[in-house]
């Protein structure tokens, strides 16, 4: 898991070949006016989706894990507070791992949670389970897939 501001972000595109695009996207001027809905970058290696959703709270924010990709999430409008948990330690499966969607979910609670808010960003590897949504109110969400 990695958390930082979205200027520090240089210090990380080392981390994945694609990483640097994939800031540069969050970086656009025009990213709080693109539609819901997923946005191709780099076809299914690397794209965007838009997504505005209620906040559930801390009591009610599951955590998922993904095989295929990392998650870099971005909150546009709104404050998220996204659970960690290392994988490794998730064995209450509540909903079994499905691989068109690439999500599995879990039963545990997070062991720690951080406030995502613009301009934030956390990246979430396949060994981290993370549980977004944790915040209250709509929030507006820039979520970067970036294949592995």
């Amino acid at each position: 898991m990695i958390i930082d501001r979205l200027e520090e972000s240089g210090r990380y595109t080392g981390v994945h070949p694609l990483f640097a695009r994939a800031f540069r996207t969050l970086g656009r001027s025009d990213l709080s006016s693109l539609g819901e809905g997923t946005h191709t970058i780099e076809g299914d290696r690397l794209y965007l989706v838009i997504a505005r959703s209620e906040g559930a709270g801390t009591e009610r924010a599951v955590l998922e894990a993904h095989r295929k990709y990392i998650d870099i999430q971005f909150v546009i409008e709104g404050t998220d507070v996204i659970g960690w948990r290392p994988l490794r330690e998730c064995a209450q499966v509540r909903q079994p791992y499905d691989a068109q969607k690439d999500v599995e979910l879990y039963g545990e609670k997070p062991l720690s949670w951080n406030t995502v808010q613009g301009p934030v960003f956390a990246v979430y590897f396949p060994c981290d389970a993370h549980a977004p949504l944790g915040g209250t109110g709509v929030l507006r969400r820039a979520i970067i897939k970036v294949g592995i």
